[in-house]
């Protein structure tokens, strides 16, 4: 297999374990505070990260040289999975999932202001066709509610999660200082787990974790192993065989593998007229996997959902 193919392979991979955050994630969203649970999955996925840290030799000498650095990006992401599990408590995950599909749009507008990145004519096109897309799924096949621009207040509530994300995608290349993805990566989750912690302090107290369901501790294992250790691992093994935009381009089947998701979990799958924007993305997908990238050298960093 050469190495593109793997690549490819890799984040073919990363996109489907992504998925499965949000159809989980909507199944406890209910039963524990989403700071609290996201205070805890950071927590934990710190120690996940800092094993494989360690088993990797170590971080080099001056690695977290300007912690602050740390905290802005734990925080940009501590905002992003708590306002994530706040908008699933009411949005259906195919909805949500087609709301993250926005963020690469925004980051690409967020990585002119910040960095003065430069799309290519067939990026910009494509990230238009999935945005599309990504409002056709929002609204639910519904021109009326479109018109109206009537949106679920759990859409909403999660869009205003992604602007974060979209944020913090520029701003890790914007305050990189040479660190490979894992130890930025650890740094992140470490400094989000401290903000988080002091955040939810309150509501951690309050939570009767004897009592959890069974279902709050399934998704808390996926989403630290899963959806963040192994697929840190995932898009740094992507980024080094793929140019960064077609590694992002993969944001795009999230709604396609979460409607795989919802199947297998007993779910009916969408109306075909909201299949119809679900389909748009996966178009923008392919534009982008054919495009070689950005003007500028942007990076793509980072853990997902």
């Amino acid at each position: 297999m050469s190495p593109a193919a793997s690549g490819h392979l890799a984040m073919l991979a990363f996109s489907a374990l992504v998925a499965g955050s949000f159809s989980l994630g909507a199944r406890s969203a209910n039963d524990i505070d989403p700071a609290a649970f996201t205070a805890l999955r950071f927590g934990l996925a710190s120690v996940i990260l800092g094993a494989l840290v360690w088993w990797r030799g170590g971080a080099p000498k001056g690695s977290f040289h300007a912690p602050w650095r740390f905290a802005v990006l734990g925080g940009l992401f501590g905002i992003y999975f708590v306002l994530m599990f706040e908008g699933l408590k009411s949005a259906p995950p195919v909805s949500a999932a087609a709301v993250f599909t926005l963020v690469p749009l925004m980051s690409a507008l967020f990585g002119w202001l910040l960095l003065r990145q430069v799309l290519t004519p067939r990026m910009a096109t494509a990230l238009g066709i999935g945005a599309i897309g990504a409002l056709w799924v929002i609204f639910r096949a519904d021109l009326a509610a479109l018109a109206a621009f009537d949106v679920g207040q759990g859409e909403a509530i999660y869009f205003v999660g992604c602007i974060a994300h979209a944020v913090y995608t520029p701003m890790v290349a914007r305050l990189n200082r040479g660190e490979t993805a894992v130890i930025l990566s650890f740094g992140t989750t470490v400094a989000g787990a401290v903000l988080l912690t002091a955040y939810a302090w309150p509501e951690l107290r309050l939570v009767d974790w004897a009592t959890l369901p069974g279902r709050v501790w399934v998704t808390l294992f996926y989403t630290c192993v899963f959806a963040t250790a192994i697929t840190v691992v995932l898009v740094q093994y992507a980024t080094m065989r793929l140019p960064s935009a077609k590694v992002m381009a993969y944001t795009y089947l999230t709604p396609t593998w979460v409607i795989v998701w919802e199947i297998a979990l007993g779910n009916r799958a969408p109306v075909a007229l909201v299949l119809l924007g679900v389909g748009l993305t996966v178009g923008a997908l392919l534009l982008l996997l054919r495009d070689d990238g950005l003007h500028a050298k942007a990076r793509s960093r980072g853990t997902s959902v």
